[in-house]
């Protein structure tokens, strides 16, 4: 942390009307980006002096476009380049600089909150998306290599992801479960926090200290739905249009409701436990016919975050106009429109499937990218004459 960040004071409450009334209905404003410029700016502190973000998501898509398209970080890559750093360990190490120096930004929101906001993501390597020791070994390197209370280590909510989840959970580790479309894997994401709370606890660890979002896309369900609606051509089906995320989303909620007044989560509570946030994700509307902040004020609800794309969160604060609580009261209106989007053909347990598939290779394409262009960063400043 810069000296100017570190006598920069905490707020707390938003400044902005728009946000304060999201607070007020019970989500926690995130921003989803994190470069080196944001941070050598006072960008970064400034939005959380003003109480307009509350918490830094990341994944490897923002990290490859922080670090391919910035010259921020070419004295670092020299230097890592002189000490013979393989690729890999230098992208661990540039990524977990700007995450340690998010953390500690936002370490006032954390301690003012009592350890629930505050957090910055960092997010293991997605080629080890399918493989569950691999992805612990990560994890818990990840934890060691940033060394804050205020991070949380995004793995995927595979197959494989799974058991790493709750196993980071059982050491203590906290965890944003990423990459959520469908409700049958988020129903398996909760029963991963719970059961890894549980052992943490059988342990003897203090699970008060163990915090957890998981974290549920929205507008990529959106926009593979309306394709598929298109393709039908239909009155009903472009009436259905859009309308797919956001009861996708609600149900979601129910479950996480659901989970909450179980007996297992219960017991968790009585010992102090924190409960696992649903964190709305992929909020930028890719659909320019829709409200730009309509991932947002539809989605409102206690104990949620909704982690923006910076022109998500100005239009938010430029002309939002949240309504309180949208979520709650709102199931079997949701469940009546996935009856009416099955009427049309729609299988939306299949598409969210896909949209993991999808999400996961993503995630390795950016990854791979970055780390080729690291390659050739590193291979450049050891040859200057290249």
């Amino acid at each position: 942390m810069t000296a100017e960040d570190a006598n920069t004071p905490f707020t707390g409450a938003p400044l902005n009307d728009t946000l304060r009334r999201l607070n007020d209905a019970g989500t926690a404003v995130w921003l989803d980006d994190l470069s080196r410029e944001r941070l050598d700016s006072g960008e970064l502190a400034r939005q959380v002096r003003e109480g307009l973000i509350a918490g830094v998501t990341t994944n490897p898509t923002i990290f490859h476009r922080a670090i391919t398209h910035s010259s921020a970080y070419d004295s670092q890559l020299a230097g890592l380049a002189r000490l013979g750093a393989t690729p890999a360990d230098a992208l661990r190490l540039l990524t977990c600089a700007d995450v340690r120096r998010a953390a500690d930004i936002l370490r006032p929101v954390h301690d003012a909150s009592g350890g629930i906001d505050g957090m910055v993501s960092i997010e293991v390597a997605p080629g080890l998306a399918h493989d569950t020791a691999g992805t612990l070994a990560e994890a818990r390197l990840l934890h060691w290599l940033v060394d804050r209370p205020n991070v949380l280590i995004k793995i995927p909510a595979t197959d494989a992801g799974l058991p790493a989840v709750a196993h980071c959970f059982a050491e203590g580790i906290g965890v944003n479960v990423t990459l959520i479309f469908g409700l049958a894997r988020y129903r398996q994401v909760t029963q991963a926090h719970l059961e890894g709370l549980e052992r943490a606890a059988q342990a003897g660890l203090d699970v008060s200290r163990i915090a957890s979002v998981a974290s549920f896309f929205v507008s990529r369900v959106d926009a593979a739905v309306d394709a598929r609606l298109d393709k039908r051509d239909t009155a009903q089906a472009r009436a259905l249009r859009g309308r797919a995320a956001i009861v996708n989303a609600r149900l979601a909620y129910e479950l996480h409701e659901q989970v909450r007044s179980g007996p297992r989560w219960q017991a968790l509570a009585a010992l102090g436990a924190q409960p696992q946030r649903p964190l709305w994700a992929s909020t930028g509307v890719k659909d320019p016919a829709y409200d730009d902040t309509r991932y947002v004020v539809e989605l409102a609800a206690p104990d949620t975050v909704n982690t923006m794309p910076a022109a998500t969160l100005s239009a938010v604060i430029d002309h939002g106009e949240p309504r309180g609580d949208t979520v709650r009261g709102r199931y079997e209106q949701a469940r009546g429109t996935l009856e009416e989007l099955g009427a049309v053909g729609i299988d939306l347990d299949t598409i969210t499937e896909e949209l993991e598939t999808d999400g996961v290779a993503r995630f390795q394409d950016s990854w791979q990218q970055l780390t080729a262009g690291i390659s050739a960063a590193l291979g450049a400043e050891g040859n200057p004459d290249a």
